[in-house]
């Protein structure tokens, strides 16, 4: 474990290091914009001039300007590290978990529907894929739907769902969860089918000689067989609903969850608020990725195999 820190490490201070230099001309017009007004010589002097031109080219032309309020913005463009840090310990730690201004309440009315989602797309994939296995018809019929259902895009979908399901009287979390399910059980079906086909013919063919019965073989061969698989699945399939919570939020026009807080931040400009949001967002996704990981390393290590 320890010999795997030092790169993980190295490559997070690159990324930081890298994110600090991109705020210096991501920002660069409002900083000169605050350098003029107060009284010092930038280049160009027209704003018209200023706006035509890029931020690193601004960056080059007025060094000192552009760097002295890259990272102190209100508003920037884009935010310093340092400043999303600060955000989410202010919006996390400082704030009651109780209060709408936490980050962490936010968090778990997202969490509620991706749960939800979650599991409803779980069951549901799990049961196409043993009939998928079982059934030829359901295997030329089914899947064809299931890989076709994944092209049309969520953004595009999850409006109509939402309209739908208003105009049958289901609202808050339900429509938020169908769009879960609908992004979860994908992965699910196609890790679950593979795993249970897992088994190679001379597994098969000697239960078959014991005189195994369809349901026995599923049981004693095929669904063990096909734990790996369905816990690979179920790390793609958990974030893949929170994606779909969060989009589910941004049709509705929400005013709890992280959906809510990046559609607030993008319309009043603040950009800190959005990527704080994003990183709890991501923070939540692998911490649940996590959990499925040890969920699966007890799982497997009952049964005698190996993660």
């Amino acid at each position: 474990m320890g010999h795997h820190i030092g790169p993980v490490l190295a490559v997070v201070a690159a990324l930081v290091v890298l994110w600090y230099l991109a705020c210096i001309p991501m920002n660069a017009a409002q900083s000169l914009l605050l350098a003029e007004r107060a009284g010092q010589a930038v280049s160009p002097e027209e704003p018209a001039a200023r706006r035509a031109m890029g931020g690193l080219a601004l960056s080059l032309q007025n060094p000192g300007a552009a760097l002295a309020s890259a990272y102190m913005q209100e508003r920037p463009r884009l935010p310093a590290p340092h400043q999303v840090a600060i955000e989410l310990w202010d919006t996390t730690v400082e704030k009651k978990i109780t209060s709408k201004r936490s980050l962490v309440w936010h968090a778990w009315v997202t969490l509620s529907a991706t749960l939800a989602g979650f599991a409803i797309g779980t069951g549901l994939g799990i049961l196409l894929a043993v009939g998928i296995v079982h059934s030829r018809v359901m295997d030329m019929s089914v899947m064809p739907w299931a890989i076709v259902s994944q092209t049309v895009p969520i953004i595009a979908i999850a409006p109509m769902i939402i309209v739908v399901l208003y105009s049958l009287g289901l609202q808050g979390l339900v429509p938020k969860a169908i769009i879960s399910a609908y992004l979860s059980f994908f992965p699910v079906v196609v890790g679950m089918v593979k795993g249970l086909r897992a088994p190679d013919a001379m597994q098969l063919d000697l239960l078959r000689t014991y005189g195994a019965s369809r349901s026995q073989t599923f049981w004693k061969l095929r669904l063990p067989a096909s734990m790996p698989y369905l816990f690979a699945s179920l790390k793609i399939g958990v974030a893949a609903s929170l994606i779909g919570a969060i989009v589910g939020e941004l049709p509705t026009g929400a005013v709890s969850g992280l959906g809510a807080r990046l559609l607030a931040g993008s319309y009043y400009g603040q950009t800190i608020q959005i990527w704080a949001a994003l990183f709890g967002a991501a923070i939540l996704a692998a911490l649940l990725v996590g959990l499925i990981g040890l969920i699966e390393r007890v799982t497997l290590a009952r049964m005698g195999l190996r993660s």
